[in-house]
């Protein structure tokens, strides 16, 4: 069964998986499909029809509109903001309000084991591949590469980071092989813009 706070807002029509934990003043809307083992965290906001996968962690404060997908084991740091409206506005070019009607949602969309730091934006629509991170208040405006490591506004790729969130280290003697100082781990770059692991068993 999930842990759900009695202060929590979470939608008898969404599904929560069992071991998650959703804290204080967050709310979970209606049709959202919520992993197991997750952490929702205090006054995080998981809009309506967002899917999470397994094992991911929403920390306090974060906005994750519709229709974002998070994939297993994704991280969104403490007020985050995961966007849906490529054109804002709050009224329509006559002056009436717009209603849910006069615009279309647009999702982000972050790839397994993936990490966005405290305060960070993604603009949707955006793919940010596995395993990636993305620096405390970056501001994503395009995809990102599997195991980049993203800086700055609007973000661009200084590096790359390994399985375990650690900058790669460039093997000595080569340009293309990197090594993870934690793990030792290699990757290879292909390319100017995408990362494998060698010898992965």
């Amino acid at each position: 069964m999930p842990s759900i706070v009695p202060s929590a807002d979470v939608s008898p029509h969404a599904v929560v998986g069992k071991g998650t934990s959703v804290w204080h003043l967050a709310q979970v809307r209606e049709e959202c499909r919520i992993g197991e083992n997750c952490i929702i965290g205090r006054g995080a906001y998981i809009g309506t029809g967002v899917t999470l996968g397994d094992n991911c962690k929403i920390q306090n404060y974060a906005l994750v509109y519709e229709p974002a997908v998070l994939e297993d084991g994704v991280f969104i740091g403490p007020a985050v903001v995961l966007t849906n409206d490529h054109f804002p506005r709050a009224i329509n070019p006559d002056g009436s309000i717009k209603s849910a009607d006069d615009w279309e949602q647009v999702g982000v969309t972050i790839r397994r084991g993936a990490a966005v730091g405290a305060r960070a934006v993604c603009v949707a629509p955006v793919v940010i591949g596995e395993w990636a991170t993305i620096a405390a208040g970056a501001v994503v405006t395009k995809d990102v590469p599997a195991f980049a490591l993203m800086v700055g506004v609007p973000a661009r790729r200084i590096g790359w980071v390994g399985h375990a969130g650690i900058k790669l280290e460039p093997v000595e003697g080569s340009e293309r092989l990197f090594r993870c100082p934690a793990s030792g781990r290699q990757y290879e770059q292909i390319g100017d813009n995408e990362l494998r692991e060698v010898n992965k068993s």
